[in-house]
């Protein structure tokens, strides 16, 4: 990571977004370095809610064992398959078998969403996620990843556009949470165009997550212009402050 990127933005956060929270990143390496790795043993818990240590400052990494969740295997590129007749659990279930979560209306379309969404190609044993301010000159971020109220989330997605005429500078692909934070922006970091990822409308895992909290993740590569534009952006204007001043 280049450190002087790294300090520029929380300088330019500071002065655009007052004290909100810095997002965290994720990159995937054989060597998690001073990341913990997360254990294979205790109960099962989401992986959006583990994530709340790292938006806290504790840096965390993930391999195949560490992850008990087949969503979070398959969305994070550790398997193929999220768990058997996963078709009728993300619908209607199978009676005096298994409840249903009800996202999609039938088995059949579930079969269908998931033939276009392939296995990740990662490069590495582990995923890890840091925050931004913990990044060091051996760390590789790929996808930043904020958690943000509206106004917040306002001056990310037009900061997003600033560089393009095309309105889709943005997406909000329905998702698992980790899919929107990981499986969806890490696909669009190889695109000739990235866009950015809103999410965490899995009503599964929003308790894991304050109220009035979004995500909005962005491929690093997008993220540096982001930062270049920013002092030329709407963000110097008086429309701006008015936003920025109701920032806490």
């Amino acid at each position: 990571m280049n450190l002087e990127i790294r300090d520029h933005f929380i300088q330019q956060w500071k002065k655009y977004f007052n004290n909100a929270d810095l997002p965290i990143t994720f990159y995937y390496t054989d060597y998690p370095g001073n990341a913990s790795v997360m254990s294979s043993t205790g109960k099962w818990k989401c992986l959006i809610c583990q994530l709340q240590k790292v938006r806290s400052g504790q840096s965390l990494a993930f391999n195949s064992e560490s992850l008990k969740c087949g969503g979070a295997k398959r969305y994070l590129g550790f398997a193929d398959k999220i768990r058997p007749n996963f078709e009728y659990f993300l619908s209607c279930g199978i009676e005096n078998e298994m409840e249903g979560e009800r996202y999609i209306r039938t088995p059949q379309l579930v079969k269908e969403l998931m033939k276009n969404q392939k296995k990740l190609n990662i490069p590495g044993r582990f995923i890890v996620f840091k925050r931004w301010d913990n990044l060091n000159e051996d760390d590789n971020p790929e996808v930043v990843i904020f958690f943000a109220p509206p106004d917040i989330l306002s001056g990310l997605f037009t900061l997003a556009n600033y560089d393009q005429s095309e309105p889709d500078s943005t997406i909000t692909p329905f998702a698992a949470g980790c899919g929107s934070l990981v499986y969806f922006p890490y696909i669009e970091k190889d695109s000739g165009r990235p866009r950015a990822v809103i999410g965490m409308f899995d009503v599964s895992a929003r308790p894991c997550v304050q109220e009035g909290v979004l995500t909005f993740s962005v491929p690093v590569v997008k993220f540096t212009k982001m930062i270049s534009y920013m002092d030329e952006s709407f963000l110097i204007t008086d429309s701006w402050k008015k936003v920025q001043n109701r920032i806490i």
